[in-house]
């Protein structure tokens, strides 16, 4: 197991990509804390599921656009794991709309998840992960960032501020022991990716396998492929990796 004896905390744990990295980040060894905001049988289920395989773990309910319930959560999360050296900023919502006709309510809830969230539960965690010789955060991005469309505004926005931010701490966090990279999956066969192939192609969930030949490697990105992704930055083999972003698109973009 590669992550034997690390302890995590993934917002947005408890369904679609989320749940598959908070998942395999406790198959590989790791104690696993997810925060969520509304799904609190799927979080328990996560959980559940985590503590069979004889991990730490803990659901913890907070909105992380709210800085005030980060500032509960995020020790709550240490508490039941005994210390922190691995989060992923997975938590995000999205949201389309042109800049001319935007609500811009939409706009800032967007960002507030997207971009403040996470901006919120790093700035909380850091104090924990600086603890340790090795710790990481590992921020969930989109292809959308290198391919602006239109349409996308809040949540192309929030995801390019989000980069920014991760490679901004990055850097501040040179000399120390906290990598940071950023991982940025295309549309998933879960959750948002499953609207947008309905909502753009007008593929219902059970007819996906019509568009694998489409795929430039004949199918869909699939939730596993980028939790696999999170587990290898986290795992020794990228201990020389940091300021990265990397893209699981199977070579869309």
């Amino acid at each position: 197991m590669r992550l034997a004896g690390r302890s995590a905390l993934v917002t947005g744990g408890s369904r679609n990509l989320g749940r598959s990295i908070a998942l395999a980040l406790a198959r590989e060894g790791a104690d696993v804390a997810i925060i969520y905001h509304r799904a609190q049988e799927e979080a328990q289920q996560v959980a559940q599921a985590i503590a069979s395989m004889g991990r730490k773990t803990a659901a913890v309910r907070a909105d992380v656009g709210d800085y005030a319930q980060v500032q509960r959560a995020v020790p709550e999360a240490v508490a039941a794991l005994g210390k922190l050296d691995l989060l992923v900023n997975n938590a995000g919502i999205a949201a389309g709309g042109r800049v001319a006709d935007l609500d811009p309510e939409v706009m800032h809830r967007v960002f507030a998840v997207n971009f403040f969230g996470a901006f919120y539960v790093t700035k909380q965690a850091l104090p924990y992960l600086r603890q340790h010789p090795r710790a990481d955060v590992i921020f969930i991005s989109t292809t959308s960032v290198r391919r602006e469309r239109p349409g996308t505004v809040p949540y192309t926005a929030s995801k390019t501020a989000l980069n920014a931010m991760a490679r901004c701490l990055a850097r501040e966090e040179y000399g120390g022991t906290v990598r940071v990279n950023v991982v940025s999956p295309t549309n998933v066969e879960a959750g948002m990716g499953l609207r947008y192939f309905e909502r753009e192609m007008g593929v219902k969930p059970d007819q996906l396998k019509q568009v694998y030949p489409k795929m430039p490697l004949g199918r869909i990105v699939q939730p596993e492929d980028v939790a696999n992704l999170v587990v290898f930055l986290a795992s020794k083999e990228a201990e020389m990796l940091s300021s990265q972003i990397i893209y699981v698109d199977g070579g869309d973009t």
